[in-house]
């Protein structure tokens, strides 16, 4: 079985996610959509809070799976047997930063690839952070992220 891993915070995951798992799902047998635990960022949204965005944004594609990991990349890699890594670009400045990341897999795991895709144009704009700049500042945000991502940012928001 050809598994890929599609590694991220997605704090939140966007429609630019979304869109690039249906697109990556037809490439491989599994996708597992892995959020990082990542004690150096602050999140808005808890771990859990995230998977289950996710797997509620993506249960209309059906061979993705949710998971979280702690730790290095690579070692989760290995743990699921995964043969790719996905990952999205945007614009040249993700090329840059996933190309050094793509290479130090490579050398930490050189029985792994990294496969990128290009973002559609209707996503080349969106990031996560974006999103949640813009719906904290009382944008609307709607046509960027899953209606369950929005109703999330709108009552996290609402606590704040």
């Amino acid at each position: 079985m050809r598994l890929a891993v599609y590694p991220g915070s997605f704090d939140p995951v966007t429609n630019g996610h979304i869109d690039l798992l249906e697109r990556s799902s037809k490439l491989f047998d599994k996708i597992v959509v892995a959020v990082i635990h990542n004690v150096t960022k602050s999140a808005l949204f808890s771990l859990d809070e995230r998977v289950h965005l996710i797997r509620e944004s993506a249960k209309h594609i059906k061979n993705v799976e949710v998971d979280c990991f702690y730790g290095l990349l690579a070692d989760y890699l290995r743990k699921k047997q995964a043969c790719a890594i996905i990952r999205g670009l945007r614009t040249v400045t993700d090329f840059e930063y996933e190309m050094h990341m793509g290479m130090m897999n490579k050398m930490l795991i050189p029985e792994i690839d990294t496969i990128f895709i290009m973002s559609n144009t209707d996503y080349i704009f969106v990031s996560s952070s974006a999103v949640k700049e813009a719906a904290l500042l009382g944008g609307d945000v709607s046509s960027l992220v899953p209606g369950v991502v929005k109703q999330a940012l709108d009552a996290k928001i609402a606590q704040l």
